[in-house]
């Protein structure tokens, strides 16, 4: 008999009945790390005077920066979740803002907002076809929507939005006139009650009032669609027989076959799914940031999802709070410059401190050393500086970004089959 090479893993071995299953952290344990976070921005705040740390402000900015990158995050959740690598997620995203744009201003905004989720899942339809029908490289297929994306709506904002009713409404080739406002949501009451509570800088208490606060006012609906999307993603993929389908075609689809799984379409349908939230992340940009297309308006937001995808483990909590920590730096050092972001020097002292403390506890001692190391040094320009530059300023996202992507990548653990060629039958 003669062997044949795939791309597909093995069938994995079935595991014995009453063998112990790895679970997540319980809600015990995470209530336990979001007080203990909260104690010390609060306690960061006290010592340098900093009051942005934690302000109403600072919270809703960071959660409106961070709503896109977390719907890109969550389309790749479910692309890679059925094994099928999503780096096409920037063009979907490009594709949605131009839809939204496009049909935002010309009807209402609630019909830009469809149709930018249409215009992602054409784009995750054309990923779909190239990667699962024709069996194309991955990384290959999702650049090429990048790039066909990019250039479809490059011609079409000049064929749309350069002359006639566009040019008069205040179109130009590089972006549409402007569009019609979503509504927002406030807590009428309580939000004037929180504000009142968060400028008498008490410990604590208006800390956790500046947050409240950010959290329930000038909220959008498109904000709140994305924090459902979140819990029903979760309930779907983990709670469901569908989504344990899915799942599996991530795992192992040649097992997932000989169970009786069309993989070919549950591929596809988490395909679709995941343009249409990437086409979603790109009409909140058009339509609740800036009310308008703009050539380049992603800037990287779709790359951004990804890394924030896999700093939460390809899960939906963990995914939130990476896109909350780039939405949070991104709204520090766009809103408050070099003085607050010197502030959060002495937080990420802190915060490897007590890293290494914790590799060192694990006998980690080579990886817990280098953790003390960088917070000498860190402690060591916050003490001697007033200031961050403000080149460094700029870079304080991404350079958060690959910190926390260091740090967290040895507890990573992707879908066996994400990104290998898949072919029904194969396995027989």
């Amino acid at each position: 008999m003669t062997a044949t090479m795939t791309d597909a893993p093995p069938p994995a071995a079935p595991k014995a009945a009453g063998a112990p299953q790895r679970s997540g952290r319980s809600l015990g344990q995470i209530l336990m790390i979001v007080a203990g976070a909260l104690l010390l921005v609060a306690a960061v705040r006290m010592i340098t005077g900093s009051d942005q740390l934690d302000s109403s402000g600072q919270v809703a900015a960071a959660l409106g920066l961070a709503v896109p990158i977390g719907l890109a995050g969550l389309a790749g959740l479910w692309s890679e979740r059925a094994g099928v690598v999503n780096i096409g997620l920037e063009g979907m995203m490009i594709l949605g803002t131009f839809g939204a744009g496009w049909i935002g201003w010309q009807t209402s905004p609630w019909l830009g907002l469809l149709c930018g989720i249409g215009f992602g899942v054409l784009g995750g339809l054309v990923h779909a076809v190239a990667t699962i029908t024709f069996g194309v490289d991955h990384i290959v297929s999702g650049v090429a929507v990048n790039l066909l994306a990019l250039g479809a709506t490059q011609y079409l904002a000049k064929l749309f939005f350069a002359d006639g009713k566009a040019s008069e409404a205040g179109g130009n080739p590089k972006q549409s006139p402007p569009a019609d406002s979503l509504p927002d949501v406030t807590v009428p009451g309580l939000s004037d009650a929180l504000a009142s509570l968060e400028k008498h800088h008490w410990f604590l208490v208006s800390d956790l009032a500046g947050i409240i606060g950010g959290l329930i006012t000038n909220l959008s609906v498109v904000t709140i669609l994305a924090v459902l999307l979140f819990v029903g993603s979760w309930w779907l993929l983990w709670r469901t027989p569908f989504g344990l389908r899915l799942r599996s075609c991530g795992e192992n689809p040649i097992a997932a076959e000989s169970l009786g799984v069309n993989v070919y379409r549950y591929k596809y349908v988490a395909v679709a799914v995941s343009g249409g939230l990437a086409g979603l992340g790109g009409a909140f940009l058009a339509l609740v940031t800036s009310h308008t297309y703009l050539e380049g308006q992603t800037g990287g937001r779709g790359y951004i999802g990804l890394a924030a995808m896999i700093f939460g483990n390809w899960r939906p909590g963990g995914l939130a709070m990476g896109a909350g920590l780039f939405g949070y730096s991104d709204a520090l050092q766009l809103r408050n410059g070099g003085v607050t972001v010197h502030a959060l020097l002495l937080l990420l002292v802190v915060l490897l401190a007590l890293l290494a403390g914790w590799k060192l506890y694990k006998k980690a001692h080579w990886q817990g050393g280098i953790s003390l190391m960088t917070a000498a040094l860190v402690l060591v320009w916050y003490l001697f500086t007033d200031e961050v530059p403000s080149d460094f300023v700029g870079a304080t996202p991404y350079v958060v970004t690959l910190l926390v992507l260091s740090l967290s990548a040895q507890r990573l653990r992707m879908p066996k089959a994400d990104g290998m060629r898949y072919r029904k039958g194969q396995g027989k």
